[in-house]
């Protein structure tokens, strides 16, 4: 399998690709869905009239656990998924796909019922011993999570499955990678049942907590993020907003994932903290934050699309779509995996069927005249752009230099310099 990995095939699929290919780049009212509002005054649920929930009723746990003929450890990554089913963050999911789920999505980006779903949600396993009518207690980091009811066990074409989903089988991809040397040989398919949480130093509420915080029959934009989010960011989903397909009084969801993202990304717990002094530093009664138990696969387009279901479920009826969402580049080469544009040019061309509008990503400058702008008013009105590249920022934050506030936040600012020096110790 990994000597076929190894082969790149940088392609979107034959399915992707028409998807890609058949609708304009322009955002417009044509390509939004109509938003379905449900008995909670919220938009309905992915497939669903209401938000799964796989939790154990109370009492139950004892006899759950003692059918159990197996126990597995989860990974952190399994842990994000274990969650997500629980709460219903993968509505309408039950639990892990089988085979004919996997690939029905793997071919299609659908389930059998033709419901669209942009990633195969799976268990994998290096125990083969573990059958179809096993009971497996899952369990983390000393917790009992779940109880899995194993329906199949099946060998996955990983090939195939990466070159659909990524649009690669190149092991410089890491979500190929992350399926080649972390994922075991065999994926298990079958129901959950939720025994407990994973304890987590940042709090992660459910669909049903998020939702009842929220608005009634308001539109609300989803913004994802995986890193901190500085002045621009700001700018862009408080702009947001003001896009004419965003009822005057909509809201605002940051919603970043703290699961596993890339090795180089800042560690979760140093996001979480970013996110709770900025939320306080802006106080903005306008903008909503909860936090996402999400393992990024990095996949694109295609987790372009699995973005806005789990974030359709959370309650949101916009979803902002940046530049490049979800890409990655080659760990040899630094090339794109993906087009600027592909994640955007699927989300639009999926928003109607996925009951959702999407909110293109602005790019935002700031300029010395007149503060934060949009680039091509900045260039029409010929304003001198002020810039400071990543690389620099984080030279800047090492030499203990001061970093100017028109780019970052200074609670940001604040909290990366205490984890630079942490690291440094």
């Amino acid at each position: 399998m990994l000597q076929a990995l190894v082969r790149s095939c940088r392609r979107l699929t034959t399915s992707q690709a028409g998807l890609l290919n058949s609708t304009a780049r322009a955002f417009s009212s044509e390509t939004d869905g109509t938003i379905e509002w449900g008995a909670d005054g919220k938009i309905k649920p992915h497939g669903s009239d209401t938000v799964v929930d796989l939790r154990a009723a109370a009492g139950q746990a004892a006899s759950l656990k003692s059918g159990c003929t197996h126990t597995l450890e989860l990974t952190e990554r399994q842990a994000c998924d274990v969650e997500l089913l629980q709460v219903g963050g993968f509505t309408p999911l039950t639990g892990f796909m089988n085979e004919d789920a996997y690939t029905s999505i793997v071919d299609t980006m659908r389930l059998q019922s033709g419901l669209m779903y942009g990633l195969p949600v799976v268990f994998d396993t290096f125990n083969d011993g573990i059958k179809g009518g096993h009971r497996v207690l899952l369990t983390y980091k000393g917790q009992d999570i779940a109880v899995l009811d194993v329906e199949s066990q099946f060998k996955p074409n990983k090939v195939k499955e990466v070159a659909s989903c990524y649009g690669s089988s190149s092991l410089e991809h890491p979500a190929v990678s992350m399926v080649a040397w972390e994922r075991g040989p065999y994926y298990l398919g079958g129901k959950i049942t939720g025994l407990d949480l994973p304890k987590r130093v940042f709090p992660c509420q459910s669909p049903a907590e998020v939702r009842a915080g929220l608005p009634s029959k308001t539109d609300v934009v989803a913004f994802q993020c995986r890193n901190p989010i500085h002045r621009a960011h700001y700018e862009l989903f408080i702009r947001a907003l003001d896009a004419p397909n965003v009822g005057k009084d909509g809201v605002v969801l940051v919603h970043p994932t703290c699961g596993p993202t890339q090795d180089d990304d800042i560690p979760g717990i140093v996001r979480y903290h970013t996110y709770e002094v900025l939320q306080k530093e802006v106080n903005n009664p306008r903008v909503n934050w909860a936090y996402l138990p999400y393992s990024m696969h990095m996949a694109g387009p295609r987790e372009a699309i699995q973005h806005m279901i789990i974030r359709k479920n959370y309650g949101c009826t916009h979803f902002i779509i940046g530049r490049d969402m979800a890409g990655c580049k080659s760990s040899l080469t630094g090339e794109d995996f993906y087009g600027a544009y592909d994640a955007q040019d699927l989300a639009k061309a999926s928003a109607k069927e996925l009951g959702m509008k999407t909110v293109p990503s602005l790019n935002v400058v700031y300029t010395e005249e007149k503060g934060y702008l949009t680039a091509d008013i900045a260039e029409k009105e010929n304003l001198n752009v002020k810039k400071l590249s990543g690389t620099k920022f984080r030279q800047m934050l090492r030499g203990g230099e001061d970093i100017p506030e028109w780019f970052a936040f200074k609670s940001v600012v604040e909290v990366l310099r205490e984890h630079q020096q942490h690291q440094q110790k």
